[in-house]
């Protein structure tokens, strides 16, 4: 998988030498983190490479952790390895669930961005469309929207499930 131009422009924006990460400096090493994450082709490729302890920590998240939701929905808009995309959509739950200023900021960005996530919940694998819900859940959609999606994904998560004990 190759670096889309929107993956791209949204490391670009952002100063990130200047947000601090939670490994305890600076997040500039955090868009080769990314870049590594979605051009491995393997899990051996991917090895080494995790935004866990760099964006959040123990439900602690990083100023990196703000622009990082932008830059996650624009790479799930493009073509993935499944790893990638698992790694991406836990980290954008986890950043998602924070209950800081910084969460609140993430949920905000997240959900500019619901569209992606109801993609991927509604066309990817079951796990997918149980992460998806559950970022749903937590991105305070008004109620009445929330609990449509979270009703669609959760039904067709009970579908796919019955399809394959069926099998």
């Amino acid at each position: 998988m190759s670096l889309s131009p929107l993956v791209r422009a949204e490391l670009d924006r952002h100063d990130w030498d200047s947000l601090r990460c939670g490994c305890g400096g600076s997040a500039g090493h955090v868009p080769m983190m990314f870049e590594a994450i979605i051009e491995a082709g393997t899990p051996g490729d991917m090895a080494g490479y995790t935004l866990a302890n760099h964006l959040e920590r123990e439900t602690n998240l990083f100023e990196a952790s703000v622009p990082a939701v932008g830059v996650i929905l624009a790479a799930l808009t493009g073509d993935l390895s499944p790893l990638a995309r698992a790694e991406f959509l836990i980290t954008l739950w986890r950043l998602t669930s924070g209950d800081s200023q910084l969460g609140d900021e993430c949920r905000a960005r997240c959900r500019e961005g619901v569209w992606v996530v109801g993609r991927i919940g509604l066309t990817g694998s079951v796990e997918e469309a149980e992460t998806a819900a559950d970022i749903v859940e937590s991105i305070d959609l008004d109620e009445e929207r929330s609990a449509y999606y979270q009703s669609l994904l959760r039904e067709r998560i009970r579908a796919r499930t019955k399809r394959r004990r069926a099998v």
